[in-house]
């Protein structure tokens, strides 16, 4: 398995443990409502890698989440703050499967930091790469 494989299933693995012992409030984003009204903007966003985009994530202040890249927008998403973890989960059409695009980085002070992208099909990682978040309110 490559390194930056193993690094972003590590690092979704980790992100899906603090989820799960946050309990399944935090899921929608109700772990901490002033947390997550802080970071309700447009964030821009880059993946690198052999299928890297660029694209311009917007969350909510009540913890929902969408993305749009390019001229498609995805809608159905949410995401939560937990142990000064953003991990934002967006529904996509998997043809038969479930799918889903998860976006995670280190969340300080209205900021958002690098972290990691997989786009999930059927439970399993289908895209990954390293993930950069820009400045809030940029795209």
């Amino acid at each position: 398995m490559h390194s930056l494989q193993r690094a972003s299933v590590a690092t979704v693995a980790a992100a899906l443990a603090i989820a799960g012992a946050t309990g399944a409030g935090a899921a929608r984003g109700y772990d901490a409502p002033i947390a997550t009204r802080s970071y309700g903007g447009n964030w821009p966003v880059t993946v690198s890698g052999s299928h890297g985009f660029t694209g311009c994530l917007e969350l909510t202040g009540s913890g929902s989440a969408s993305i749009t890249i390019g001229s498609q927008k995805f809608t159905n998403g949410s995401y939560f703050i937990a142990n000064n973890l953003l991990v934002a989960t967006i529904s996509v059409e998997g043809y038969g499967q479930n799918a889903g695009m998860v976006f995670i980085g280190r969340a300080n002070r209205d900021k958002i930091g690098n972290g990691a992208y997989d786009e999930v099909y059927g439970g399993a990682p289908f895209v990954i790469g390293a993930l950069a978040f820009g400045m809030k309110n940029d795209c």
